[in-house]
C-alpha cells in the first residue's frame, strides 16, 4: 500500500455528548478536519492548490466500532488527548475519487469510514474533472497495484 496521510487531531471537549463520548456527528468532522488537510496542506506540498477552489461531498459511510473516550490519561498540560487518523485513496475517477479513513483512539480501531468527493467549480456552479495533477497527487495515497 502506498503512504497513508496520518492525521493526529486534538479533541475538543465539545465534541463529547452527553454519555462523555465524543459525539456520531463529531466523528465526521474530525475526518473532514483530516481530509482537509491531507487536500489543502498536503495538496499545496505537492503544487496542487486547487482542490481550495471548490470540492464537495457526494456521500459519507461511516462505521462506528466503538465509543472515543476524551482520555485524560493521554492529555498533558499543553495538549488535548488526540486521535489518529490514518487516510487513503480508495478510488480516483475522472469526475470523483473516493477517500477511505481509520480513526484510532490510542491503539485501538474506534471507527472506518469513505467519502465520495467531487471536483466543483464554485463559479460555474457545476461538477469538475479532476486535473492531471490532482489524479497525480490522489494516486500517491492509493494502494499498490489498486483498481483506482
Amino acid at each position: 500500500m502506498a503512504d497513508r496521510f496520518v492525521y493526529h487531531c486534538a479533541l475538543r471537549w465539545s465534541d463529547l455528548d452527553a454519555y462523555g463520548h465524543v459525539n456520531n456527528a463529531r466523528v465526521l468532522t474530525l475526518y473532514e478536519e483530516a481530509r482537509v488537510a491531507m487536500m489543502f496542506a498536503g495538496g499545496r506540498a505537492w503544487g496542487v492548490d486547487s482542490f481550495a477552489d471548490g470540492v464537495v461531498i457526494r456521500r459519507h459511510e461511516v462505521d462506528y466500532l466503538r465509543p472515543i473516550d476524551y482520555a485524560l490519561g493521554r492529555a498533558t498540560a499543553e495538549a488535548a488527548p488526540t486521535v489518529r487518523i490514518e487516510l487513503w485513496v480508495e478510488q480516483v475517477r475522472a469526475g470523483s475519487f473516493t477517500v477511505a479513513y481509520e480513526l484510532h483512539d490510542g491503539d485501538v480501531l474506534a471507527s472506518t469510514a469513505r467519502s465520495v468527493l467531487v471536483p466543483f467549480d464554485l463559479v460555474a456552479k457545476r461538477p469538475r474533472r479532476i486535473s492531471a495533477d490532482e489524479r497525480t497527487f490522489l494516486l500517491s495515497y492509493a494502494p499498490a497495484g489498486g483498481s483506482v
